[in-house]
């Protein structure tokens, strides 16, 4: 079973890394005006499904529902990528929103 590591969990694990993770990637290039945080939501979704990394998709189908991406949104995205970055990843990644909407 795995856990998924949010800020907290994984300031208790490694202090640095959770910095590194607010300073660099948080403070640093999500707020980069190039992209809006709702283009890098989805950006970041379409990444984690392609790469296989489920454990992180559900805690960032929450932050991008906070940076205004829709469940049908998220979902359609997760379909979209079905044809690129495969079937099992596309399913995997809906499962994962199927759980965050209980």
């Amino acid at each position: 079973m795995s856990t998924t590591l949010h800020r907290d969990t994984l300031a208790q694990l490694s202090p640095k890394l959770a910095e590194l993770s607010q300073q660099v990637l948080f403070d640093d290039i999500w707020q980069r005006p190039q992209l809006s945080p709702r283009e890098r939501s989805l950006i970041t979704l379409a990444a984690l499904t392609a790469l296989g990394r489920t454990a992180q998709i559900p805690w960032h189908i929450d932050y991008a529902r906070q940076n205004g991406v829709t469940d049908e949104e998220i979902a359609e995205a997760f379909t979209h990528l079905a044809f690129y970055a495969g079937w099992p990843a596309a399913v995997s990644a809906l499962a994962c929103l199927a759980e965050e909407k209980r």
